[in-house]
């Protein structure tokens, strides 16, 4: 049995815990530094630890016995997390999608005995393990195409959006440059700009540039398609009055008032759905073609539990990855990209069921 611990008691550590814990194959403690939040989302099995990861000679405590970590914390922590696990031989996974914070933990697993696998969520994750897998089956590739969404079923708001995930990570999704090639060259856009229209069974939407969401498919594409992106999904109106808040009331310039802002304004909720697609344009035996993939997920119960689109999958998908890790069908050893993980293998994985339920 794998020993895994999970730092980070919101929606998504909650989650990861409750997945591996009630599979019988981990043994789950579950760390935060909150020790309210800690109590209130621990599940039964899952061992619970009081834990600052400011603390470093704490965290490298609490990780000595651990075979895993996932870092279910915000992104500005992983770097701290990820030294420690090196320091312990901890094999480390996280859900970042900040750029920046992926970058110094290649540069830490370079060094490491220990495997690293950041972005190993929804977007960055499995979006970006579809689109490689789709585009692996074309002799010349056009376009690439990514698209995710975590959305209200039901919104009220002029935003047509609720909170369903971390506010840190929604703010610098919005507010940092985003990877990209276009016409051939890799380059960084500006988030909230490329607003595009289109329809999905039936239903209208916009898209926008936001950061993070390609993992490593622009470093591995380069030189190989001539238009790559990523755009989060939204109903429409929404980029125009987020690009009214970030940029003509500066509050991209003040994260934590923004932060503030929307916690307080913006309500959760547990009636979600998520939307991920993808689209794949090029050459195939000389025939210039197109292939797709897409779903939408929505909240549903797992186990008695009742569990939100974006926790399912962002904690499906990491748990998955997890899981073919302590399988053996990942590397033991440096960092993985999520493109390394062969698509078939996660799809079918018992973690990432909820992507194949409506």
């Amino acid at each position: 049995m794998k020993k895994i611990m999970i730092i980070g008691a919101g929606k998504i550590g909650e989650t990861a815990a409750f997945l591996l814990q009630t599979s019988g194959d981990y043994q789950v403690t579950m760390a935060d530094n909150n020790p309210a939040m800690l109590e209130a989302h621990l599940s039964p099995g899952v061992t619970g630890l009081q834990l600052d990861v400011n603390d470093a000679a704490a965290l490298t405590a609490a990780l000595q016995p651990q075979d895993m970590v996932l870092s279910a914390c915000p992104y500005f922590l992983n770097v701290k997390i990820a030294t420690a696990a090196a320091a312990t031989n901890t094999h480390y996974f996280d859900l970042t999608e900040d750029v920046a914070t992926t970058n110094a933990i290649r540069e830490i697993a370079a060094e490491a005995g220990v495997s690293f696998m950041p972005q190993s969520g929804l977007a960055p994750g499995f979006i970006s393990i579809a689109a490689h897998d789709i585009a692996r089956e074309f002799d010349q590739l056009d376009s690439v195409r990514l698209r995710v969404g975590a959305l209200p079923q039901f919104p009220t708001n002029s935003l047509m959006y609720n909170l369903t995930w971390s506010t840190d990570g929604l703010i610098n999704e919005y507010c940092n440059p985003c990877d990209a090639i276009d016409e051939g060259q890799r380059k960084e856009v500006m988030p909230m700009e490329g607003l595009e229209k289109f329809a999905l069974d039936g239903v209208e939407y916009e898209a926008f540039n936001t950061s993070g969401g390609l993992g490593a498919l622009a470093e591995i594409l380069d030189g190989k398609v001539s238009s790559l992106d990523y755009k989060t999904v939204r109903y429409p109106g929404h980029c125009q009055l987020m690009k009214i808040l970030l940029n003509e009331l500066k509050l991209n310039k003040k994260r934590q008032v923004l932060k503030e802002i929307m916690e307080d304004s913006i309500p959760f909720t547990p009636q979600d759905v998520v939307l991920v697609f993808v689209s794949v344009a090029g050459r195939i035996d000389g025939r210039y073609v197109q292939r797709s993939y897409s779903r939408k997920i929505y909240n549903q119960e797992v186990n008695g539990r009742d569990f939100t689109a974006i926790q399912l999958t962002t904690a499906g998908a990491a748990c998955a990855v997890i899981d073919l890790h302590a399988n053996g069908k990942l590397p033991a050893k440096g960092f993985i990209r999520q493109e390394d993980v062969i698509f078939q293998d996660l799809i079918t994985n018992r973690f990432a069921v909820y992507y194949n339920r409506n």
